[in-house]
C-alpha cells in the first residue's frame, strides 16, 4: 500500500492507496498545531483499519510538512507537485486548478505546461480568513454558506487578511446589515482576493478545477468564483484529498512499517531555535507581587441599593465590544457592564440598562454620553445626550484617575490609542493604521485557533519558561512563525508569551514608533481590555524598563470617561430613553442605495420603535439632511470641477484615450490642450468608482503595488470598452520644475506605470498604445521626444505643429496651476475671516480621485472645516532644508506646505499616504517632524481599497478635539493672566 499524508497550516489530512492504486482510506480533521500528537493519532488508526499492514511506502506534502519529514526520514514531495501529479491523474485535460486551504492559497495554470501562482506569508482569502469572519459574526461556518444563499447586496470588504476585513465588517454589523448579504460579500472578498491577489493579470480560463477546504466544503463560494469567472468550475470527488493523493501516488521508494513511524515521531526531539525572548517572571513569587502591585490601582464602586440620588451613564461602542458605566454624584462606579458586542451593541445594552433600571429604580439618570465606533448607532437607539471621540473619553478617565499622567495608551480589540500630554493639554495622538497586530483580536485570533478561551490562553503565558520571539509583525505573517516555532517544539505557554511580548512591540515601535523609553514620559496609564492580559502588561514594563499603571477598570476606562464627560458638559434636561421606553424598545434595520451623489453610498437605515432613524455607510450628510444648506468650502471639490471642464472637442485626426489615473489628476490641462489643438478628441476616463476597479482587476500584475496605481488598470480596461483605439500614457521620469526641491522626480511608479500597462493588459496589443519615455522638465526635448513618438503612428504631424501644441499646453497648465493657487490663496484667507478651522488635506494629485480618498474631503467639510489642498498654497511657501534628499516634485509641495502651515493658527495638516508605498516612509516621517517642531499635531491617513470612515472619523475628530482643548485651556490661562 502507499500512504499519502498532507500537513497543511491547519488540518492534517491522509489517503490510503492499494496496489492498484484505488483509495481505501481518506481522513481529515483540523490539527490546532499538535501536529505530532494528531499524526501519532493518525498511524495509530491506520494500524486499526488494516491490522494487516506490515510495510508501506509513505510520503509527506504540505505546507506544515517539511519539518516533519525531515525528522521522521520520509521523502517529502512539494504540495504544488502533488497537486499537480494528482490532478493530471484523476482529470482529463485540466486548464486551471484553484486550491485554497487552511492559510494557503494556489493557482495553477496547466495549459502549455505548467505556472504557480502562491500566496507569500499573507492569508487573505483563504479558509483561516473565513473561520475568522464566521466567529466575528458569531456564526458557524455551515451557516455562513446557508445565508450567502439568500443575498441582496454585496458589499466590499477587503480580503488581503482578517484583520482589514473586521475593519469593513464591523461597521456594517454594528449598523445592522444583513448577515446574509455580509456572509455573499466574504465569499466574494475571497474570489477577488484570489483573482487580483493570485492571478496577478493571468486571465483564469478553459476547464477550471476547485481543490481544497474551503472550496469543498462552501458551494456559495464555488458560485462566487463561477459568476465571478463567468464560467462552471470543477469539484470533484475526494477534492479534498488531492495533495495527500498526489503525495501517495509519489510514494514509491520508502518502505517503513507503522510502528517504525510512531517511534520515529515520539522520538525525533525538537530542532533547537535560534531565539527566545526573556522569561516574563521568573517564579510564582515574582508574580504575586507584580500583581499586588497593581491590585493597588483601584477606582472606587458604590453599592447601588444604598444610593439614591442622580447617577450618569456613559458607553464605549467599540470595535469588538460594548461597555458601559453609571457613576454617582461623587463619581464612583454604581453598575458596569463589559461584553462582546456581537455585531450588535443594540439589544446587549438595552439588557443591560433595563436590569439596571429595575433593580434600582430610585436612580435617575441626569445626563449620558457614548463614545467608540458605534456612537453614532447608540446614540440614536437610546436618545443619548452626548457623543464624544474615544481619545477624549481616553483622556478624561486617565485624567481623573491620575490627574499628572502625561502618556496614555489604550489597546482594544481592534485600535491602539496613544496620546502625549503636555501642560494638561493632548500634545500628540498616535493611532494604529488598518492593521490590528498590536491589538486584543490579535491575541484572541490565536487562541481560537490554537485552541484556547482567551483567559485561559493568557494566563499561559505568564509562566512561560522560553518564550518565543515573534518580532512586531501583522497577525497574517505570525502565523508562519508560531507554525515554525511549534514545528520546533515550542509549548503553547511560549507562543503565548512570545505573542503577548509582540503585541507590544507593535504598539511601540509600529504605531508610537518609540526611540526610547523616556519618549513616552513618567507617568504612564494603560487601558483597553488588551491590558487586563497581565503577560501583555508585565512585557510593556519590560520594554519601558519602568513600572506603569493599570486600573482596575482598565476595560472600562472609555465608558468612564464618557460618563465623567456627561456630569461636567451636560447642560440641559437629559434626554436618555427610560425604563419604559426601554421595554417598549424596536429596531428593525434595512440596506439601500442612495443616488443622491456620485458616491452612491450604501445605506443601513435603522428604525427604532418611534420612528427615530439613524442612517448608517454614508460618506455625506445628503441622505439625513437633503442638500444642506451650509455652504461648505471643499478644494477638492474646486480641482475636480475645473478638471471637468476638459471636455472632448472633435478633431479631424479622431479619438486619443487618456486615462485619468496617477499624474495625468495634475497634467490633464496640458496634454488635453496639446492633442486638441493637434486635432484630435481627447477622451479621458471618468473619476474611479468601485465597478471600474474590479473591471480592472484581473490585469494587475502586484497585490503590493499601491491602490491608486492598481486603479490605472481599471481606466484602461474602460478606454478600451469605450472603443478608443489610441491610448496615450507615457513614462515620465521628470515633472515640471516647480523650484521647491533639490530635483523633480516623479516617483518610480508613476513615472513607469505605463510599462506595466503595456506588458500586462493584453487587450493593448490591438490597439495604439503610445507609452513612450517623455521628459516635462525640458521644453525642447518634450517637443522632439512627442514628435518621434507620434510620428510612429501619425506622420502628417509635424514638428512645428507639435512645438505649438505644446506652448499652448504650458500656457494653459500654468492658467490651470493659477486657478487652483488663487482658490487656494482664497479659501485659506477665508478662514481666518470666518475663524474656521483649516485643513491641508495633502497628498499627490491623484489623491483628489473620490475613490483614492473615500470621501474624506466630505467628511471634514461636515465636520465644519476648510478643506485645502498642498498644491493650492504651497506656492506661498519657499524652499526649505529637509533632512532628506528632497528630489521629488510632489514631496516638496508636502515640506514646503507643512513649514508654511507654521504661520496660521487656525490651519492644520493630514497626510494622506498609500499602503505599499516605500517612499511615503520617509515623507511621513519628515513631515511629522516639521510639524511637531512648529507646534503642530502630525496626523496621518493611509489609504488602499478599504472604505473604513469610521477609524478615519476617530482619527479626524480627535485632531478636532485635540485642538480645542488647546484653545479653550489657552483662553483660561490667557484670562488668569489678565
Amino acid at each position: 500500500m502507499k500512504i499519502g499524508i498532507d500537513v497543511g497550516s491547519t488540518t492534517l489530512k491522509c489517503v490510503v492507496l492499494d496496489e492498484s492504486n484505488n483509495m481505501i482510506f481518506h481522513s481529515y480533521e483540523r490539527h490546532f498545531s499538535q501536529i505530532n500528537e494528531k499524526t501519532i493519532e493518525l498511524l495509530e488508526k491506520l494500524k486499526e483499519e488494516f491490522p494487516n499492514l506490515n510495510r508501506a511506502s509513505i510520503a509527506i506534502s504540505g505546507s506544515a510538512g517539511m519539518g516533519l519529514a525531515q525528522r521522521l526520514k520520509i521523502p517529502f514531495i512539494q504540495e504544488v507537485y502533488a497537486t499537480r501529479l494528482a490532478v493530471m491523474k484523476e482529470i482529463e485535460d485540466p486548464d486551471v486548478v484553484i486550491e485554497l486551504g487552511g492559510e494557503d492559497a494556489k493557482i495553477l495554470f496547466l495549459s502549455n505546461g505548467m505556472e504557480v501562482r502562491m500566496n507569500g506569508s499573507c492569508a487573505g482569502g483563504t479558509g483561516a480568513f473565513i473561520d475568522q469572519m464566521a466567529t466575528l459574526m458569531g456564526i458557524t461556518l455551515t451557516q455562513m454558506n446557508d445565508l450567502a444563499r439568500t443575498y441582496n447586496k454585496i458589499y466590499t470588504i477587503a480580503s488581503r487578511c482578517g484583520v482589514f476585513a473586521k475593519s469593513d465588517i464591523q461597521p456594517l454589523l454594528n449598523q445592522g446589515a444583513s448577515k446574509n448579504d455580509i456572509s455573499c460579500s466574504i465569499f466574494q472578498a475571497v474570489v477577488n482576493q484570489t483573482i487580483g491577489g493570485l492571478a496577478q493579470g493571468r486571465p483564469i480560463k478553459g476547464k477550471v478545477v476547485y481543490l481544497g477546504g474551503p472550496l469543498t466544503f462552501f458551494s456559495e463560494l464555488r458560485k462566487r468564483f463561477d459568476d465571478t469567472l463567468g464560467l462552471i468550475g470543477i469539484c470533484p470527488e475526494n477534492s479534498l484529498y488531492f495533495v495527500a493523493l498526489g503525495a501517495a501516488h509519489s510514494a514509491e521508494s520508502t518502505m517503513i512499517t507503522i510502528d517504525e513511524l510512531i517511534y520515529r515521531i515520539k522520538n525525533s526531539g525538537a530542532i533547537t531555535r535560534t531565539q527566545n525572548a526573556k522569561r516574563l517572571f521568573d517564579s510564582e513569587d515574582e508574580y504575586i507581587k507584580f500583581k499586588d502591585r497593581h491590585d493597588r490601582d483601584t477606582v472606587n464602586f458604590t453599592d447601588p441599593s444604598t444610593y439614591s440620588k442622580g447617577a450618569y451613564l456613559g458607553i464605549d461602542a467599540g470595535s469588538t465590544t460594548i461597555k458601559a458605566c453609571i457613576i454617582a454624584e461623587d463619581e464612583t462606579i454604581l453598575g458596569s457592564m463589559y461584553s462582546q458586542n456581537e455585531g450588535n451593541p443594540v439589544p446587549i445594552l438595552r439588557e443591560f440598562l433595563i436590569d439596571f433600571m429595575t433593580k434600582y429604580p430610585q436612580i435617575e439618570i441626569l445626563g449620558s454620553a457614548v463614545t467608540g465606533y458605534g456612537e453614532e448607532l447608540i446614540k440614536n437607539a437610546f436618545s443619548i445626550d452626548l457623543g464624544i471621540v474615544e481619545t477624549i473619553a481616553h483622556y478624561t478617565a486617565a485624567k481623573k484617575y491620575k490627574p499628572d499622567v502625561d502618556f496614555i495608551i489604550d489597546i482594544g480589540g481592534q485600535d491602539i490609542k496613544c496620546f502625549k500630554i503636555k501642560d494638561g493639554l493632548i500634545d500628540n495622538i498616535f493611532l494604529n493604521e488598518a492593521c490590528s497586530s498590536g491589538c486584543g483580536s490579535f491575541l484572541q485570533t490565536f487562541a481560537q485557533a490554537l485552541g484556547y478561551d482567551i483567559a485561559d490562553f493568557a494566563r499561559l503565558g505568564i509562566y512561560a519558561k522560553n518564550p518565543v520571539d515573534l518580532g512586531s509583525r501583522c497577525t497574517v505573517f505570525m502565523n508562519s512563525s508560531v507554525k515554525q516555532a511549534q514545528k520546533d517544539g515550542a509549548t503553547i505557554s511560549d507562543i503565548s508569551a512570545g505573542l503577548s511580548i509582540s503585541v507590544i512591540k507593535n504598539a511601540l515601535y509600529k504605531v508610537i514608533r518609540a526611540s526610547n523609553a523616556d519618549d513616552l514620559g513618567e507617568n504612564i496609564v494603560v487601558q483597553g481590555g488588551t491590558f487586563y492580559n497581565d503577560s501583555v502588561l508585565k512585557a510593556f514594563e519590560d520594554e519601558l524598563g519602568k513600572n506603569v499603571i493599570r486600573p482596575n477598570i482598565a476595560g472600562l476606562m472609555g465608558a468612564y470617561g464618557a460618563s465623567l464627560y456627561a456630569k461636567h458638559n451636560l447642560k440641559d434636561k437629559t434626554t436618555t430613553i427610560n425604563r419604559e421606553g426601554l421595554l417598549n424598545f424596536e429596531h428593525k434595520v434595512k440596506s439601500v442605495i442612495c443616488g443622491l451623489c456620485e458616491n452612491n453610498c450604501t445605506l443601513t437605515i435603522n428604525t427604532f420603535g418611534d420612528n427615530r432613524k439613524f442612517i448608517g455607510g454614508n460618506r455625506c450628510e445628503r441622505p439625513i439632511k437633503g442638500r444642506t444648506k451650509e455652504e461648505k468650502y471643499n478644494m477638492y471639490d474646486e480641482k475636480k470641477k475645473l478638471l471637468q471642464s476638459y471636455k472632448p472637442i472633435p478633431g479631424k485626426r479622431g479619438k486619443i484615450g487618456i486615462p485619468l489615473a496617477l499624474n495625468n489628476y495634475e497634467l490633464l490641462p496640458f496634454w488635453h490642450t496639446v492633442f486638441t489643438m493637434l486635432g484630435f478628441e481627447v477622451v479621458s476616463s471618468p473619476f474611479s468608482s468601485r465597478e471600474l476597479y474590479t473591471n480592472g482587476q484581473h490585469t494587475i500584475p502586484s497585490d503590493t503595488v499601491c491602490f491608486p496605481a492598481k486603479l490605472v488598470h481599471g481606466h484602461i480596461e474602460y478606454l478600451l470598452d469605450e472603443g478608443i483605439e489610441v491610448i496615450f500614457y507615457p513614462c515620465l521620469t521628470y515633472n515640471f520644475d516647480e523650484k521647491k526641491g533639490d530635483n523633480h522626480f516623479n516617483c518610480p511608479v508613476v513615472a513607469y506605470y505605463p510599462e506595466v500597462i503595456a506588458a500586462n493588459v493584453e487587450r493593448t496589443n490591438h490597439i495604439v498604445l503610445i507609452n513612450d519615455y517623455l521628459g516635462l522638465h525640458n521644453k525642447q526635448s518634450l517637443i522632439k521626444g512627442l514628435y518621434k513618438a507620434l510620428n510612429k503612428h501619425f506622420d502628417d504631424i509635424n514638428l512645428q505643429q507639435i512645438r505649438f501644441a505644446v506652448e499652448c499646453g504650458m500656457r494653459e497648465y500654468k492658467i490651470y496651476q493659477g486657478k487652483i493657487r488663487k482658490k487656494g490663496e482664497e479659501l485659506l484667507n477665508l478662514s481666518k475671516k470666518l475663524n474656521k478651522r483649516a485643513i491641508v488635506l495633502a497628498g499627490r494629485p491623484y489623491h483628489l480621485d473620490p475613490e483614492v480618498n473615500h470621501g474624506i474631503d466630505k467628511l471634514l467639510t461636515e465636520l465644519g472645516v476648510i478643506v485645502l489642498s498642498e498644491d493650492s498654497i504651497a506656492h506661498l511657501g519657499k524652499k526649505i532644508e529637509t533632512n532628506v534628499l528632497n528630489q521629488w516634485t510632489y514631496h516638496s509641495r508636502l515640506y514646503t506646505t507643512a513649514k508654511l502651515i507654521s504661520n496660521y493658527d487656525n490651519v492644520e495638516l493630514i497626510q494622506l499616504v498609500s499602503f505599499g508605498c516605500g517612499l511615503d516612509a520617509i515623507t511621513s516621517d519628515e513631515v511629522k517632524e516639521i510639524l511637531e517642531e512648529n507646534g503642530k499635531i502630525y496626523t496621518q491617513i493611509k489609504i488602499d481599497e478599504i472604505t473604513n470612515l469610521g477609524a478615519v472619523k476617530i482619527r479626524v475628530r480627535s485632531l478636532l478635539a485635540a485642538l480645542e482643548q488647546r484653545e479653550k485651556e489657552g483662553g483660561q490661562v490667557e484670562q488668569k493672566i489678565r
